[in-house]
């Protein structure tokens, strides 16, 4: 075995022999975790918390229609009405 080529070798790549470092010399309140948040990150979380704070349902737009319900002034209108299930159904096939 040629012990003079192995170190040839180490000598090329740089390798070298690992030494272990001892625990007692670093600590662990050296050492402290770290969060950082990109622009983009904290808009989305800016974004996301108004969503969840949003109500799911306008009431006041609820309101208006029910009323016009219950008071019988409430119309469809006959040609939007049949242009959005056409569009609905032309999705489906």
């Amino acid at each position: 075995m040629r012990i003079d080529a192995y170190n040839q070798i180490q000598n090329i790549y740089g390798t070298k022999k690992i030494s272990r470092t001892d625990s007692s010399k670093t600590s662990a309140a050296s050492f402290g975790d770290q969060l950082l948040l990109s622009s983009t990150a904290k808009d989305a979380a800016i974004a996301k918390q108004a969503v969840a704070e949003a109500p799911d349902v306008r009431e006041d737009l609820v309101s208006s229609l029910k009323q016009q319900i219950d008071s019988d002034t409430y119309e469809v209108d006959v040609d939007d009405f049949a242009g959005k299930l056409l569009e609905k159904y032309n999705g489906l096939v």
